[in-house]
């Protein structure tokens, strides 16, 4: 009687051990793949920190478009300092209120309705 038994429990070791085990392995894995989802995700170098930097990236170069465009202005402007007599009259009426001898300025003031 006791080896009809015995196959048995013999069997149900090895169920119960392949059951242990396959528990530790998919127990393992799954924890790895947290990690590792986890650090894809929330790391330093993860997909968070990568839209921010694409989303700071984006900002600068509009900020280095702009400023180009204001350096070609302020080229120009400085060219025509140089070279320009007729801006150069312009810019001396225009930015300081000055005229020529014979000339008298009005200056009116502007309304804030």
């Amino acid at each position: 009687m006791k080896e009809r038994n015995r196959p048995k429990n013999l069997r149900q070791q090895v169920t119960t051990e392949r059951k242990r085990r396959n528990f530790i392995f998919f127990t393992i894995i799954s924890a790895a793949l947290l990690y590792i989802s986890s650090t894809l995700v929330f790391g330093e170098m993860g997909l968070i920190k990568y839209y921010h930097l694409t989303k700071v990236r984006k900002r600068l170069e509009s900020d280095i478009s702009a400023l180009e465009r204001e350096n070609r202005t302020l080229r120009a402007q400085v060219g025509a300092l140089k070279e320009d007599h007729f801006y150069i009259e312009k810019y001396a009426r225009e930015e300081y209120g000055l005229a020529r001898p014979d000339e008298y300025i009005f200056q009116f003031k502007e309304d804030d309705r």
